[in-house]
């Protein structure tokens, strides 16, 4: 089932770019099976709510999110039991960061999901990742006086350097540091290529 899902949302998320492609997917997939090996969980669960997260994404429906709606759909279509349907379309519906406070009570598997999600926004993949988001949106990355602008430095600030304190798992914290890290040093040497701070 898992190989016939993942043909499914490759179908389904043709062309879909801007940080949030199939190529997105697969990282998560990745890092969800790493987490996972760690911290326990039905690893198919883990493996199917990863290919499944993004597959409804609001970006590319006029801003409503139908993951959850597609994850149901497809996993029916493929004959999965209700009990795996709903679980995976439950964590489907409630790991991404817009979600806040909204977002229902996640189990194990979605709390490994949510975290290798997040961790795609960190490290080299996540400063590739907004870049790309502004260039599709419109978006610059920098400004030297943004004010209320949206930009890609204060997306770094904005999201970005909070995801680590919300992780749910050691191993995705352990992840984090490196990536983190790194993303702090590209930001400073940026600025100070930029001349704001030297």
């Amino acid at each position: 089932m898992i190989d016939q899902v993942e043909t499914i949302v490759r179908e389904r998320m043709d062309g879909q770019a801007a940080g949030h492609g199939m190529d997105h997917v697969l990282r998560v997939l990745v890092s969800a099976r790493e987490i996972q090996a760690d911290a326990g969980g039905d690893l198919g669960i883990v493996e199917l709510a990863a290919l499944l997260h993004d597959v409804g994404d609001a970006k590319f429906h006029d801003g409503v999110e139908r993951s959850a709606e597609f994850a149901r759909e497809i996993l029916s279509g493929l004959g999965a039991d209700d009990d795996l349907i709903e679980h995976v379309a439950h964590i489907v519906d409630n790991i991404s960061f817009r979600k806040g406070e909204s977002a229902k009570p996640l189990s194990l598997e979605g709390k490994i999901v949510q975290d290798a999600d997040r961790l795609d926004a960190l490290g080299a993949i996540g400063i590739v990742r907004t870049i790309e988001y502004g260039a599709a949106f419109g978006q610059p990355f920098y400004l030297p006086d943004a004010g209320d602008a949206k930009t890609g430095v204060g997306h770094f600030h904005e999201k970005l350097f909070k995801l680590k304190d919300l992780l749910n798992t050691d191993a995705a914290r352990r992840m984090a540091e490196e990536r983190e890290s790194f993303m702090r040093t590209f930001l400073d040497q940026f600025l100070r290529e930029s001349g704001v701070s030297r």
